[in-house]
């Protein structure tokens, strides 16, 4: 007699083995294929796609040194883990980076200046922004201001691998940039 609930019992956890590893490939190849798209005008997902942005004077005046971190906020248990990537990445990169932290309470007019440039859906504003602002080719050799934006709790690894990025593409474009 063949115990058939073994059989059984086995084959199903080898399926789930299977699916485990399938659900682990996936994820290895999606974060490969996670490449950061630099923004240069709106985005798709903005009311006004394609359209030039219209980047405030701080943030062209911080360019002409460094890549720009942007992290608009409010005192909110929400924002907390998005508050401490950050506090953590600045540990690192502070040297290699200009920072604002905006409040969002309403008393820095940096603040509308922010949501109005970098709203990533131009939609109503949420906190937090996060924003990273760097220089990138243009079409005609000369550098052009690219931005990368959200309003969700990303983690570190976002944050950084975009820092990163905005870091070593201002190294490479800042000589052809006309501020």
């Amino acid at each position: 007699m063949v115990d058939i609930s073994h059989q059984f019992e086995y084959k199903v956890a080898a399926l789930a083995a299977w699916v485990v590893l399938a659900a682990g490939l996936v994820a290895v190849v999606s974060a490969a294929e996670d490449p950061v798209v630099w923004w240069i005008t709106y985005p798709d997902q903005s009311p006004a796609s394609g359209s030039e942005v219209n980047h405030p004077d701080w943030v062209l005046e911080a360019l002409l040194v460094k890549p720009v971190l942007i992290y608009a906020h409010r005192e909110c248990d929400y924002c907390v883990p998005q508050t401490e990537a950050i506090n953590e990445l600045l540990d690192e990169y502070e040297d290699e980076i200009e920072f604002y932290e905006i409040s969002a309470d309403g008393n820095d007019e940096r603040i509308e200046e922010a949501f109005e440039a970098y709203d990533p859906d131009g939609g109503t504003p949420n906190v937090p922004l996060t924003v990273i602002i760097t220089l990138v080719p243009g079409e005609d050799g000369k550098a052009e201001v690219a931005w990368q934006s959200t309003e969700k709790v990303t983690g570190k690894e976002w944050i950084e691998k975009r820092v990163e990025g905005a870091i070593e593409y201002h190294e490479e474009n800042v000589g052809d940039w006309d501020a």
